[in-house]
């Protein structure tokens, strides 16, 4: 694809130096820079083309609170991408609303009601507008564009909005946003020194499609390539639940300031990496629907317009047993029951969050790869989710030789301790199902609240994925727990602006219970650490930490098989970390101690804690060394995952000192039962770090199997 060189930023930051330089003495140390050139707005006010969108742009309010204008803001400093409708596109627009009834002619003046004028005017501007914040240079010419057709911006639009890119093979000039409006092939990358400009020839104007309108419309229409997954979804009553879009409540609370950002947490609360934790803006919710085509369906015989689909369709799991022998249901045309056969097997295919593209698992510090190849994968990453009905494992799992996204794959990996770690082969049998989000067929960006992608192969929770998923070690991230957390856009956000690195979950008991699986007492405060430019030895980088004399509890995801496991509690230990005493069982109201306090400070680099351990440096024996593990592991701790990388020239691997992994609860646990971890400070401490990266399941069949030690990877 033909681009603009980014020659262009290079000539900016040179004009930037030359107008620092020539007026020191001038400077506001608040501006982000100082320029006698042209902004944003005074550049658009100059061109006839923009006329239209500069009245507009005069008229919308910032926001509900502000009476400033959003013209006000685009002649201000700060860093803006602004795809500027011309006015041909805005009268087409105006059209349009002629067509579908709106207005009685496309004038501004037609409008009966003011309030759905200013809506109007609104829809306009605020899909039309990336504030990038402080972040210097983070516009984005179209050469930062994402990268593949349907993959959205880092950054949400003033609106809140993620907008889309699709790109046309056989014309590589030509880019369209939001799927349908294209970007002026002349009039584009116009650098100003507030931002960048990109003329569109069509207003982007997204409409707030729920999922549950979606579908409705589709079955309506008969259209579509997944009207026998609606159907089912119709069906099982899932609609009402992929109606909601936003948690009202919590809106009502953040726009009257009752959900106030965490300031101060540098110097009231100890945390060494910033001073204000922010807010989430919204709580929003969203879908993910895994689903087989239309078209698969017909191959085994089915129409999906059938009128007794659903029976055939319950027929055709009973006959290819898509399910676990242990699963209890009835085949009777009751659907909305959760104890249905066919509403079991539809909720195994849908994620109570909305994942995109660029998300399904997450490329950044696993061994072996590097962030500055970011299409260049190596070893098998994956996710852990819990899904919709019944509390089922989903895993989702990528690697250098699977060439995408899989559900349920189950590689063999060269996992030996000098090993690569790299997926070797897979056998047939367990290779699971390629998720096409690169197909036509995907529905990325015409729901608010969700996401379909094509499958191409059928998904069960049947005794083999079961039987699989016991036979690996289920690691799962802690903010895998939490739907909200890529719903709002906040886990591992690409952006290290302040406002995305540090994210401020609402306590509890104060304020507003923002993570569902998560409940906290009124004395700490709990914060999301979005390590996105920081090499920390975490798993994705990321961390949750609070401070305080905490007191907080989780829900975890569901074991596949009733069995003994080993749970593990992954620490990166420092001097600002607590120590907590864990409780873990089925009972959130009477859960059990499991184990002595967990010291988040030991770490190995004192001699006498790691004697204690039991720790030593691998020698490159492997005898010696596994020797060392096996030790240590009777002591109740591990070394940290050598899949695990660091890119900042330290040894942060498997031989990282500070890195180490508890294994606080060795015992039976049943897929039936919901468990619950929490961890409680046993300090009288206000400044002592909890701190959280991720936890994992280890059945007895991995970690004490005589004729295959468990990996350490």
């Amino acid at each position: 694809m033909v681009r603009l060189l980014n020659i262009k930023k290079l000539g900016f930051l040179a004009v930037c130096l030359v107008c620092l330089c020539g007026c020191k003495e001038n400077i506001d140390t608040s501006a982000r820079y100082v320029f006698s050139d042209e902004t944003i707005l005074s550049y658009l006010e100059k061109h006839a083309a923009y006329s239209e969108y500069v009245d507009i742009l005069r008229h919308v309010n910032i926001s509900k609170l502000s009476d400033s204008k959003v013209s006000q803001l685009l002649s201000a400093r700060g860093v803006y991408t602004v795809f500027a409708p011309n006015n041909e596109a805005i009268h087409k627009y105006l059209e349009n609303l002629v067509e579908e009834g709106l207005i009685a002619e496309p004038s501004w003046d037609a409008f009966t009601s003011e309030h759905k004028r200013d809506s109007i005017r609104q829809v306009i501007v605020f899909n039309s507008i990336i504030d990038s914040g402080n972040e210097l240079n983070a516009y984005f010419y179209t050469t930062d564009f994402p990268e593949k057709s349907g993959d959205e911006f880092t950054l949400g639009t003033l609106n809140d909005k993620k907008l889309s890119v699709k790109y046309v093979d056989k014309a590589p000039d030509s880019i369209y946003i939001n799927g349908d409006c294209p970007l002026s092939i002349k009039e584009r990358d116009i650098l100003n020194i507030n931002g960048i400009i990109h003329q569109m020839e069509k207003v982007i104007a997204p409409k707030d499609i729920t999922a549950a309108s979606y579908i409705q419309e589709c079955l309506d229409e008969k259209k579509g390539d997944f009207l026998a997954c609606f159907r089912v979804i119709q069906a099982c009553g899932l609609l009402d639940t992929l109606s909601k879009v936003r948690d009202d409540k919590y809106e009502e609370l953040y726009q009257a300031g009752l959900i106030p950002d965490l300031v101060g947490m540098q110097v009231v609360y100890g945390f060494a990496e910033g001073d204000i934790g922010y807010a989430p803006r919204h709580r929003l919710y969203g879908f993910t629907i895994f689903a087989e085509p239309d078209e698969f369906w017909r191959n085994q015989g089915i129409d999906p317009k059938d009128p007794n689909l659903l029976k055939k369709l319950t027929q055709w799991i009973l006959d290819n047993h898509q399910y676990s022998d242990d699963d209890k249901f009835t085949t009777d045309e009751n659907y909305t029951s959760e104890n249905n056969l066919l509403y079991q097997w539809i909720t195994y295919h849908i994620l109570p969050m909305r994942i995109p593209k660029g998300k399904l698992v997450f490329h950044i510090n696993e061994y072996g790869y590097n962030l500055s190849k970011p299409s260049t994968y190596s070893i098998p990453v994956y996710e852990f989710y819990t899904t919709m009905g019944k509390r089922r494992l989903f895993k989702l799992m990528e690697s250098k030789a699977s060439n995408g996204v899989y559900i349920n794959r189950f590689p063999i990996t060269d996992n030996g301790r000098k090993g690569t770690g790299e997926e070797i082969g897979c056998d047939p049998d367990k290779v699971g199902s390629l998720v096409d989000s690169d197909s036509p067929i995907a529905i990325l960006n015409d729901m608010v609240n969700c996401i379909v992608y094509p499958i191409d192969a059928p998904i069960s929770y049947d005794d083999k994925t079961r039987d699989n998923l016991q036979k690996n070690r289920i690691r799962f991230d802690g903010m895998s727990l939490f739907p909200e957390a890529m719903n709002n856009d906040f886990r591992l956000k690409k952006a290290s602006e302040e406002r995305y690195k540090h994210v401020y979950i609402p306590n509890t008991v104060r304020t507003y219970n923002y993570l569902e699986n998560m409940q906290q007492n009124r004395e700490m405060n709990f914060v999301y650490y979005n390590a996105w430019n920081d090499d920390w030895c975490n798993l994705h980088r990321d961390e949750m930490k609070a401070v305080g004399r905490f007191e907080v509890m989780f829900k975890l995801p569901p074991v596949p098989r009733r069995g003994t496991y080993e749970v593990r509690y992954k620490v990166l230990a420092n001097s600002k970390r607590g120590v907590a005493q864990v409780y873990f069982g089925t009972d959130p109201e009477k859960l059990p101690v499991a184990g002595i306090p967990l010291d988040l400070t030991m770490d190995c680099r004192n001699d006498i804690t790691a004697r204690l351990v039991g720790w030593e440096k691998d020698t490159g024996d492997d005898d010696y060394d596994a020797e060392v593990d096996k030790k240590m592991r009777n002591n109740g701790y591990m070394k940290g995952p050598k899949s695990i990388n660091s890119n900042d020239g330290t040894e942060r691997d498997y031989n990282d000192r500070e890195n180490i992994r508890h294994i606080f609860v060795r015992q039976t646990l049943d897929p039936n039962e919901t468990y619950y971890i929490k961890l409680k400070s046993v300090l009288d401490e206000e400044r002592k770090e909890f701190y959280m990266d991720f936890i994992e399941y280890c059945a007895k069949e991995i970690y004490d199997n005589p004729e295959t030690p468990e990996d350490i990877w």
